[in-house]
């Protein structure tokens, strides 16, 4: 047990691509907990694109980071010390502890999870946000139906990896964009992708014609811009696109760049669908025990990216950018 708790303040707002000087990294005393609160030992936190926006001070789903506060970002860790009865010593749970190795909680919003049914960091990716996100974005708000056809962007990523294994799963063909040829051949190997094109080195609106001939029927986007574009200009009649993320986009020092093609929704009597995940959070049980059940059968397979030391957030945090990772980010903050 560390002798201090290594936290990561936001000390000022981005513009563009963050970079290292919009962090402190303090060093605070270990909090004492009060009645009814449990101290918690962080060991890994998640780290995912929509973390880039909560750092703008701007209207969303979620207030913002404030100046000065930790960094939030979902975690998982063991009860240390508790004087709460809902909570034993040893128990492990997950919740938004943020970029810290310590935090003193009174467990709510806090769910056990069991590091004997799935590894901790299976929690922060697959049986966690990006896997429940992957879920209900493609079956609640996607509407699949087997036989369809689906084009993911972000399709290596944590959340575009499972979207392609859950179509699969339930009987469609399945079309990943990725960056890179390692990338592209990762879906197709190992996720079993129909097909994969590579943004970084192929003509993405050919790979779409000929990969999806008979047109789009469900897009799940996660990068926004040109390639949302792109995928409206290949929709078949009664289309459905999510909305997920427009990774593409966090970053810009412009304005946001939208689509031009949308009145391909008019002509294709399709529907453009932005969710948020916490939406569903009364259903998030279902998600898991299915996903579960689909892991243990060896239908879905489950990816993270581990690093280690929260001294190496940012240059961690910077990979969900530079597309340095494969499957679900995560970063091991305490031993």
């Amino acid at each position: 047990m560390s002798k201090t708790n290594t936290q990561i303040k936001l000390a000022k707002r981005p513009v563009g691509l963050p970079d290292e000087s919009i962090w402190n990294i303090e060093e605070n005393e270990i909090p004492s907990i009060q009645e009814g609160e449990v101290l918690v030992q962080l060991e890994y936190i998640s780290l995912d694109p929509a973390m880039r926006g909560w750092l703008n001070d701007a209207r969303s789903y979620i207030p913002p980071v404030q100046i000065g506060e930790v960094m939030r970002a979902g975690s998982v860790g063991k009860v240390i010390e508790s004087k709460n009865n809902r909570f034993e010593v040893g128990t492990y749970l997950y919740g938004t502890g943020g970029v810290q190795q310590y935090i003193a909680t009174d467990g709510k919003g806090w769910i056990p999870v069991n590091p004997g049914l799935a590894p901790l960091p299976m929690y922060l990716g697959t049986l966690g946000m990006p896997g429940f996100t992957a879920y209900f974005g493609l079956l609640n708000v996607g509407k699949l139906k087997e036989g369809e056809t689906v084009l993911v962007s972000g399709a290596a990523g944590a959340v575009g990896s499972i979207v392609g294994q859950i179509a699969k799963i339930k009987g469609c063909t399945v079309v990943g964009i990725a960056g890179g040829t390692e990338k592209c051949k990762y879906l197709i190997d190992e996720l079993d992708f129909d097909a994969a094109i590579d943004y970084k080195n192929e003509d993405v609106r050919q790979g779409i014609k000929t990969h999806c001939p008979k047109g789009i029927d469900v897009y799940f986007d996660n990068v926004g811009g040109e390639i949302l574009d792109l995928a409206l200009g290949r929709l078949a009649m009664h289309a459905r696109i999510v909305i997920c993320g427009a990774i593409s986009q966090y970053n810009n020092t412009t304005e946001v760049k939208g689509p031009s093609n949308y009145l391909s929704l008019l002509v294709n009597r399709a529907t453009m669908q932005g969710f948020v995940v916490f939406d569903y959070a009364k259903d998030y049980g279902t998600a898991a025990r299915e996903m579960a059940g689909w892991i243990q059968s060896g239908k879905l397979k489950s990816k993270e990216h581990i690093e280690e030391g929260i001294e190496n957030f940012h240059e961690t945090f910077l990979k969900l950018f530079n597309g340095n990772k494969r499957g679900k980010l995560v970063l091991k903050v305490s031993e």
